[in-house]
C-alpha cells in the first residue's frame, strides 16, 4: 500500500499538468507514492500528454466533463494510500511538501484533514484556510458588495487573525490542496456530488470536523497555485456553480429559509450588475466587454431563478 495517492483532477490545462506532474516526480519524497489523474473530456491534448510522458501515472480519461467532485470521487475509488491528496493541475509541489504533509499526519493521529500553505506563483502566501461561513459572510463574499462588508466579518472568515506561519486547527481548507486520512474518508464517505464545483472542500471538511476529525492548516509544506485556471476558461459557469453551490451549501445546514434569503440576494447583485453594465453599454463604453458581461450575468440570473 503506497503511502500516498496523490489524485490530480484535470480539464484542458495540458502545459500546467505537466509542470504539475513534474513538479511531484522532481520532489522525490521518501514516502510511497501513486498519482492518478483524472481527465475530464480535455480536448487540448491532455490525455494524450500523461499516456505518453508520464507512463507511471494511472489515467482516467472521461468522455466528458464529470465536474470536479465526481471526478475526485472517481480517483478517490481507485486510490489505494494510506493518504489521499486532492491537487489541482494548477500547482507544483516545492520541496519535500509531500513528504511534510505524511509526516506531520503519521505524527498525529486525530488530524483526518492537512493543508498545505498555498503560494502565489511571485512567492505571496495565497489565503487558503478558512472559518465556516456564516449568512452574513455568504451575503458579502465574492459579491459586488464585498468591498463595503465590515473588515472584520471577512477577515475573520479568512483568519487573518492568524498568522500565516503558524501550524494551526482550523475549520477548512481550499481544495487546490487537500490531504485527508483513507480512515477518516472510509467514515465520513466521498464527496458529495451535488456540489458539482465549489463548496465540496467546505461540505466535505464540515463532515469530517462533525465526525470529531481535527482540520490543521500546515505552513511547513508549500505548494505553488496558479488558481482557477480551468474555471476561468468558462466564466458564466464558474458564476454559476460558485453561486448555486453556496446557495447548496446553505440550504444543507442552515435550512431553505437561509438558503432563499441568500439566493434572492444573489440575483438582486446580478440583476444589479446587468443593470450598471446596460447603462455603460447605452453609453457607448466598451459596448463589446459590456454586451459580453450582460449575457454572462443574465446567464447566472438564470441559473439563480432556477433555484426558486
Amino acid at each position: 500500500m503506497p503511502d500516498l495517492s496523490v489524485i490530480i483532477v484535470n480539464w484542458n490545462v495540458r502545459d500546467l499538468l505537466r509542470r504539475c506532474l513534474h513538479s511531484i516526480l522532481a520532489s522525490l519524497p521518501a514516502c510511497q507514492l501513486e498519482i492518478i489523474v483524472v481527465d475530464n473530456g480535455s480536448t487540448d491534448g491532455s490525455a494524450e500528454m500523461v499516456r505518453t510522458e508520464f507512463p507511471q501515472v494511472h489515467l482516467l480519461a472521461n468522455p466528458d466533463n464529470r465536474g470536479f467532485t465526481g471526478a475526485n470521487n472517481q480517483g478517490l475509488a481507485v486510490a489505494r494510500g494510506r493518504y489521499v491528496l486532492l491537487l489541482n493541475p494548477d500547482t507544483e509541489v516545492v520541496g519535500d511538501a509531500l513528504e511534510t504533509l505524511v509526516a506531520f499526519a503519521d505524527a498525529h493521529p486525530d488530524v483526518g484533514v492537512v493543508g498545505p500553505q498555498l503560494l502565489n506563483p511571485d512567492g505571496t502566501v495565497q489565503s487558503s484556510r478558512r472559518r465556516f461561513p456564516t449568512l452574513a459572510t455568504a451575503l458579502l463574499e465574492s459579491t459586488w458588495l464585498q468591498p463595503y462588508a465590515p473588515r472584520r466579518l471577512l477577515a475573520r472568515y479568512y483568519v487573518l487573525d492568524r498568522p500565516d506561519d503558524e501550524v494551526q486547527d482550523v475549520d477548512w481548507v481550499t481544495g487546490a490542496a487537500l490531504m485527508a486520512r483513507r480512515e477518516a474518508v472510509e467514515q465520513v464517505g466521498p464527496l458529495d456530488e451535488g456540489f458539482f464545483m465549489y463548496s465540496e472542500e467546505l461540505d466535505w471538511c464540515r463532515r469530517f470536523r462533525a465526525a470529531g476529525w481535527r482540520v490543521v492548516y500546515l505552513p511547513t509544506a508549500r505548494i505553488i497555485h496558479h488558481e482557477g485556471k480551468s474555471s476561468e476558461q468558462v466564466l458564466p459557469a464558474r458564476h454559476i456553480h460558485f453561486q448555486t453551490s453556496k446557495i447548496r451549501y446553505f440550504r444543507k445546514y442552515h435550512g431553505p429559509a437561509a438558503a432563499e434569503v441568500l439566493r434572492l440576494v444573489l440575483l438582486g447583485n446580478y440583476l444589479w450588475q446587468i443593470g450598471v453594465e446596460g447603462a455603460k453599454w447605452l453609453l457607448g463604453h466598451k459596448r463589446p466587454l459590456r454586451a459580453e458581461r450582460i449575457a454572462a450575468y443574465r446567464q447566472v440570473a438564470q441559473s439563480l431563478v432556477g433555484r426558486g
